[in-house]
């Protein structure tokens, strides 16, 4: 008999349990004072459903789940230990890789060697380069939604980036990209951590996509991370997207359909200048990241893909797979921008 899950698991990566959250089970996270990082709650940044609970750290030996849900080395090869009780560390088990190999690009073993537990990558290039030995792998790529209002004006003549704390995460990241880029054509950067990359501000979720509709492209200077979910929320509005052929951008953004990729800079800059000169060349190319968008990272997508790995794992038949009524709350958005020429 199908019924929602009940499910273990640490917040993470904000923007995606938020996105998780929308599958139609019931998710459980540990909330205590200890600052440790997957022990803060809900937080305020995100309208989360109700079907996402907190549970003090020291209630949740006393809690019944179905399974178990592990997104952060820690919290699998330590935390599980000292939080879980015997008869939940025996429960079915999966554990969410959101990044690609740091130590090695392909010759890095993973951390969860079990045959009885799931290793879900968000992304088929991930599951490449990772060596999981004998862990079973599922890919299960993001799903975005964003509101119906949230459509491409881009009347802005800058693009846009969306990186949280750049300055601290490096070559990986491309800061040096950014700081280079911002100097050579119209660029606004948002996300933590502004002040020190010469940013503009901190944006709540729910006014990203308003937000980004302004913009005329969006540009991701990232080298090596996971598929982000920020770029796939600006296909979903609508916008072209600039970025390096690396990770899983190389598939996702065909070129001259989506956006401009390419593993040189210097090939990418007059790209963006194009697009500053070129609105209908930007609407076009926009035109097609939406579409990819809407086929490839739609939540209904995802929520598809998720129950169906539940219930593989569990047993247990998902209930019906549909999201849930997703809303946004509604703000009143300015859209300042500096850069220099």
């Amino acid at each position: 008999m199908s019924r929602p899950l009940r499910i273990f698991t640490w917040h993470v990566h904000g923007s995606y349990l938020y996105y998780l959250s929308q599958v139609p089970h019931q998710f459980y996270i540990p909330v205590d004072n200890s600052g440790r990082p997957g022990y803060g709650g809900r937080g305020t940044g995100y309208p989360w459903p109700d079907s996402l609970t907190e549970v003090p750290t020291d209630q949740v030996k006393n809690m019944q789940f179905d399974c178990i849900l592990f997104q952060a080395k820690d919290h699998y090869l330590q935390d599980q230990h000292e939080i879980l009780s015997g008869e939940q560390l025996r429960l079915p088990r999966l554990y969410i890789e959101h990044d690609p190999p740091r130590e090695h690009p392909t010759d890095t073993r993973h951390y969860v060697q079990a045959p009885d537990i799931v290793l879900v990558h968000v992304t088929s290039f991930n599951e490449l380069m990772w060596d999981a030995g004998p862990t079973p792998t599922r890919v299960v790529e993001h799903g975005v939604f964003v509101p119906e209002e949230a459509r491409y004006i881009g009347d802005l003549e800058s693009g846009v980036v969306v990186i949280n704390n750049i300055h601290k995460r490096g070559r990986r990241l491309g800061y040096d990209i950014w700081l280079k880029a911002r100097e050579q054509v119209f660029l606004a950067l948002y996300g933590m951590g502004w002040e020190e990359a010469g940013g503009l501000r901190e944006v709540r979720h729910q006014e990203l996509p308003r937000l980004l509709s302004h913009y005329r492209f969006f540009f991701n200077p990232i080298r090596y991370t996971s598929m982000g979910l920020a770029v796939c929320e600006a296909m979903a509005v609508g916008l072209p997207i600039v970025g390096f052929a690396t990770t899983e951008m190389a598939t996702a953004i065909p070129n001259g359909v989506a956006g401009f990729v390419d593993t040189k800079y210097e090939r990418l800059l007059p790209r963006m200048k194009e697009l500053l000169y070129d609105k209908a060349l930007a609407v076009h190319l926009g035109n097609g990241a939406h579409r990819i968008a809407r086929e490839r990272f739609s939540i209904d997508r995802f929520v598809r893909d998720w129950c169906q790995v539940f219930a593989e794992v569990t047993g247990i038949p998902s209930p019906v797979q549909q999201t849930r009524n997703h809303h946004y709350i509604r703000t009143s958005i300015a859209h300042p921008y500096t850069a220099k020429a």
